[in-house]
């Protein structure tokens, strides 16, 4: 059954931690088509929490959890926004380096009153460049927003689905919607960002190899169909006097140090074939600092195929080359 003429509010849930340098401009941005933003912080120290406390229509709560985990903070969300009185509620899952775009004002309006209950909302994810002036669309249809039912979330580890997707939900795709993906935009911020994920993959997936996790992290660096930013899908910002692509470059990011901290866990060597030993920033700063490199003569040169070929990538000739160097890898025990 269709809904119509209910009480219906759209209900933004963003998961923070240490997102100053964005924060401002996404809550700024969100305020003006959700009814209600619930900010689920973990422990931030760089006054993300204060900046949330400035827009009344923030409802901060407490991710408490030590460790990076998707599943844990969505669900932690998802309860959070199912305490809002309402008859029907809209989830839209973004992080805070993702702004809404489109024709927001048809959305805030008519709050989608004709998708029924149980139903999943796809968009377009854009990521934009660090010229903030062009983007390059991500191939999948991501599924942000959900027509809430109160269906149980499943999630994964890292790179979740952030709302649940019942299996016999029905997808509908914003044709007049997009997000804009920030991450990008602070070049240096991201590649600090990418380092600590390839860690954390090597950490938590011991089997999948160093090529696999360097291709899905520099994926950035392929060869990539840039599109103009239209004016016209900010103007709904720009009319409110707010620049959605404004950021605080910082001098360092937090990512580096816990990167530290995992070497120290696990030992340099552990970390070998990751990407780490040779990330000098944008700017030419060694960014972190790790010391002396622990890779040996095979693993340096392993890096330096990557990086020379991730250009091209993905390729044909480049995959068989990369699986016919994990069988070598595995076969004859390179160290």
């Amino acid at each position: 059954m269709l809904d119509t003429h209910q009480n219906t509010k759209i209900i933004c849930l963003t998961p923070v931690k240490n997102e100053a340098w964005i924060l401002e401009t996404f809550l700024k941005c969100a305020s003006l088509w959700a009814d209600q933003i619930i900010i689920a912080d973990q422990m931030s120290t760089d006054g993300s929490r204060e900046i949330a406390k400035k827009y009344p229509k923030v409802t901060l709560i407490d991710n408490h959890s030590e460790a990076f985990n998707e599943p844990e903070r969505q669900k932690l969300l998802i309860n959070q926004a199912r305490l809002v009185e309402c008859d029907r509620r809209i989830l839209i899952a973004l992080d805070a380096d993702e702004v809404l775009v489109g024709d927001i004002a048809c959305f805030v309006q008519n709050k989608l009153n004709e998708i029924a209950r149980g139903s999943v909302l796809t968009f377009d994810w854009l990521n934009v460049n660090s010229n903030r002036r062009d983007y390059w669309k991500s191939k999948c249809k991501m599924p942000f927003g959900f027509i809430d039912d109160g269906s149980e979330h499943c999630g994964e580890l890292i790179h979740s689905t952030r709302v649940p997707a019942p299996k016999a939900a029905r997808f509908f795709h914003m044709q007049t919607l997009q997000v804009l993906h920030l991450q990008y935009i602070d070049w240096d911020r991201m590649q600090s960002k990418h380092r600590w994920y390839q860690c954390f993959e090597r950490i938590n997936y011991p089997s999948k190899s160093a090529i696999d996790i360097f291709r899905m992290y520099h994926h950035m660096y392929s060869y990539k169909k840039n599109i103009p930013i239209l004016a016209s899908s900010l103007s709904f910002y720009h009319e409110h006097g707010i620049n959605p692509l404004q950021f605080t470059k910082l001098s360092e990011y937090h990512w580096d140090t816990e990167v530290m901290k995992l070497i120290k866990i696990h030992g340099a060597k552990y970390f070998r074939r990751i990407d780490l030993w040779n990330c000098n920033s944008s700017s030419g700063k060694s960014n972190p600092n790790l010391g002396i490199s622990p890779n040996g003569t095979f693993d340096r040169a392993l890096l330096k195929y990557l990086a020379a070929t991730q250009y091209f990538y993905p390729n044909i000739l480049l995959k068989i080359a990369d699986k016919a160097i994990k069988i070598i890898t595995c076969v004859f025990g390179v160290s």
